[in-house]
């Protein structure tokens, strides 16, 4: 029976999801050489766990942690890349500097170094974009951030972001 996620992805988190780590897409991304890795980080218990898992799994690997900051749909969208801004925007990009910051000091914690990106648009599409134009080896990403548990085992950014991306992808829970 396939789920919401489908047949490969849902016996692969269903199977090895206890394991608080699984592997999406390629099952032996952690014995290749991985060079960069890109963690989406947004300050929650699950983001926190997956740069911590990245610094210890990928010990040589140079780390970029990222938030994006999210756009509203709708009417306000209709002036993407003019000058309008959005209501908020610029305390939301304050906000995400701010969990940036956090993401730096946890890597002090771990003596490691750590880059930051952020950007504005649909968090799972820049965090594939990011992947991409970036040219990073892996995606590791937290099981589901401050909205909560928006499905039964993955958050609806996780989710997406392991259905679409071109690179592997490990969750972290």
């Amino acid at each position: 029976m396939t789920g919401a996620m489908g047949s490969l992805v849902e016996t692969t988190v269903r199977g090895t999801f206890e394991l608080g780590a699984s592997i999406i897409q390629d099952p032996d991304v952690s014995g290749r050489m991985s060079n960069q890795i890109l963690v989406p980080f947004d300050g929650s218990l699950p983001s926190k766990q997956a740069l911590e898992y990245a610094f210890e799994r990928f010990p040589d690997a140079d780390v970029t942690a990222m938030y994006a900051v999210p756009t509203p749909g709708g009417y306000w969208a209709a002036f993407e890349g003019t000058e309008t801004h959005t209501p908020g925007e610029a305390e939301a990009r304050e906000r995400g500097e701010t969990l940036l910051e956090g993401a730096t000091a946890l890597a002090d914690e771990h003596d490691r170094s750590l880059s930051t990106h952020l950007s504005s648009g649909k968090p799972d599409q820049e965090i594939i974009d990011t992947a991409v134009d970036e040219e990073f080896d892996a995606i590791v990403i937290g099981s589901h951030g401050r909205e909560g548990v928006s499905r039964v085992l993955l958050g609806s950014v996780a989710e997406r972001v392991v259905r679409r991306a071109p690179i592997p992808v490990i969750v972290v829970r």
